[in-house]
């Protein structure tokens, strides 16, 4: 049911988000060179890698790692990076991975490749069973100044209380953090 829900979702959405899915990409390339699109690995479902595509908010020579690890994160920004993802704008190429099977809507956001502490505590909570979300229940809860025990840990409650119920409210509850552009932190 869920897996019917995203695609029924995400394929509502495409026509909708077409003209600002191609104005946001031109306005990536016109502002900084490179790619309109990054493309990071991030760990799935049984923790399988998979490459999940977001709007380019940081240069091209920024290193690989989560934007809390690095001493001057603001130094890689682009022109419109802060824009972009203090909107969550940046976060909207990540349909393609809710179309393709590699993410839901709702679930836990999907870890870096590198982000071993965070990978070994949903994996003992047995959240590495989960499809990673768009949004979560960390996501409504704190966002980016959540620490690493904290995310498993709101993570597992989702494990734990997941149902169509619990993803319309941490849906709704998303659209509101992000009208409001709280909890990002760069």
């Amino acid at each position: 049911m869920k897996r019917l829900f995203d695609l029924l979702f995400a394929l509502a959405l495409l026509p909708l988000l077409a003209l600002p899915l191609l104005s946001l990409a031109l306005a990536v390339r016109l502002t900084s060179p490179g790619p309109a699109l990054y493309w990071s690995d991030r760990v799935g479902r049984h923790n399988r890698i998979f490459r999940m595509p977001k709007f380019r908010s940081m240069r091209t020579d920024t290193p690989a790692v989560a934007t809390h690890l690095l001493e001057r994160p603001e130094q890689y920004l682009t022109p419109i990076g802060s824009f972009l993802r203090q909107s969550s704008l940046d976060e909207l190429p990540q349909l393609w991975s809710i179309l393709k099977g590699d993410m839901s809507f709702v679930g836990p956001r999907p870890a870096l490749f590198n982000q071993h502490d965070l990978i070994a505590l949903r994996t003992q909570r047995g959240v590495d069973a989960l499809a990673p979300g768009l949004t979560g229940w960390a996501q409504v809860n704190g966002r980016d100044e959540l620490p690493i025990p904290v995310k498993a840990d709101f993570d597992h409650w989702y494990l734990q209380h997941r149902s169509l119920r619990v993803d319309l409210l941490i849906l709704w509850r998303t659209a509101r953090k992000v009208l409001a552009r709280d909890g990002v932190t760069h």
